[in-house]
């Protein structure tokens, strides 16, 4: 396996992910042993928040961060992503708890970092595939992406996908503070200002498998603002007026426990 270049952050968000959370970091840390991880939990009614503490007493290389109540899932990893930049970590990962994303797959991820600064796990290019997913389901998913793509005009064929890898450097680059899309919206938010801004951004195939526990957190609330989002990127960037890109201010450290 190619080394990453410096110790990795994975950035696990949950709420409600009791069932999945325990499973998922175990299989983190038998496919990647010297990963630390950061579980960003919403103030989880089911209990998550204690179990991620309980895994964090047993396993220095677990850390919690806990947040006052449910508020997307882009701000929890943008707060996730502060946490990791008071660190050393030179590697920051976005990983889903529900199971869906295989950490078997991060190796590949982070040996792509040799040619890119920004890695996307990705469904949609050769080699990529979708497991147990209604058709209605990726129907969607392909559809916004192929939108993504066309408004955007970027060459990239799943800009929607959760499951990436980010070099330090990128997010001390971009401009965090600016950012407040949610949902899947998020991770188009962040690829595309990382083009913005410069940075290499490459896709390597990842197999996306439906979560067997638990419930999904999409929304058509989460849809439409993607696409009127998106919408108003692409215009926008047809007009000349691109989302600013300045060096982030100084990070604080969040709340972290464990």
């Amino acid at each position: 396996m190619v080394e990453p270049p410096g110790p990795v952050l994975v950035v696990v968000p949950t709420y409600d992910e009791r069932e999945n959370l325990g499973p998922a970091v175990a299989r983190l840390h038998a496919a990647l042993p010297d990963a630390d991880v950061l579980v960003v939990d919403d103030a989880s009614p089911d209990g998550t928040g204690e179990l991620a503490d309980a895994l964090a007493a047993a396993d220095e290389r677990v850390r919690v961060l806990h947040r006052s109540g449910k508020d997307g899932l882009g701000a929890a990893y943008l707060d996730g992503f502060r946490h990791a930049l008071t660190g050393e970590h030179q590697v920051v990962v976005e990983m889903d708890a529900d199971g869906s994303h295989a950490p078997e797959d991060l190796p590949a991820l982070l040996a792509a970092l040799t040619d890119a600064d920004v890695v996307l796990g990705s469904r949609y290019v050769p080699g990529g595939r979708v497991v147990n997913w209604p058709w209605h389901r990726e129907l969607l998913s392909r559809g916004g992406n192929l939108y993504s793509r066309l408004a955007l005009g970027v060459p990239l064929r799943d800009i929607t996908g959760g499951y990436r890898v980010y070099r330090r450097t990128v997010l001390e680059q971009l401009h965090l503070d600016s950012v407040a899309s949610q949902g899947y919206c998020f991770q188009v938010d962040m690829a595309w200002r990382a083009l913005q801004a410069g940075f290499r951004v490459s896709e390597v195939p990842i197999t996306f498998t439906e979560r067997e526990r638990g419930a999904s957190k999409m929304s058509g609330g989460i849809v439409a603002e993607a696409l009127w989002r998106v919408t108003c990127w692409g215009l926008s960037h047809r007009l000349g007026r691109d989302i600013p890109q300045r060096p982030a201010g100084p990070v604080t450290e969040g709340a972290a426990h464990g």
